[in-house]
């Protein structure tokens, strides 16, 4: 038994093959993501052609992603976290990382991927880089010429940050 690229722990022939056949069609903007994912590993191209939102799909270039999926070695998915993208909904976010070794080595490639449903189908409509949350100080910061916080009446630049 082979089991899905796509890290479902479920027989590939139960989970994204199915999909990328086309014998059956994504019932989550998750499921999707999951099915391009393996649809790389397995460098099967023209499901991520077909599962391109039909609004996006001018000048994507399939010669270069056929190249780059199959010179890539895929290690796994991991799924962050997922926003809509129901069977019930009309739109969806998914955060992923997909981990792969490319030119011997190891890489990452961390996105938010946008979902859309069209004729009631789910496609992949855009992705970008996930934001950064900004760095929040628990403590109001301390200058060098402050006093020191713990009390010993120098200066911090002459105590406690020496």
């Amino acid at each position: 038994m082979e089991y899905c690229p796509c890290g479902s722990e479920k027989p590939y022939e139960n989970c994204c093959e199915p999909m990328i056949s086309g014998r059956q069609a994504a019932g989550t903007a998750e499921a999707l993501l999951r099915s391009r994912y393996s649809a790389f590993v397995k460098n099967q191209i023209q499901y991520i052609v077909d599962t391109i939102h039909p609004e996006k799909r001018k000048g994507f270039d399939v010669q270069s992603i056929e190249k780059w999926a199959g010179e890539s070695q895929w290690l796994r998915l991991e799924i962050l976290d997922t926003e809509a993208g129901g069977e019930k909904d009309s739109d969806g976010k998914v955060e992923f990382i997909a981990h792969y070794i490319e030119n011997g080595k190891e890489t990452e490639h961390h996105e938010r991927a946008q979902f859309k449903k069209a004729d009631d189908r789910w496609y992949f409509f855009d992705g970008s880089a996930p934001t950064a949350a900004p760095f929040v100080r628990p403590t109001p910061k301390i200058g060098r010429n402050d006093p020191c916080p713990c009390g010993s009446g120098k200066k911090f630049k002459k105590c406690c940050s020496a």
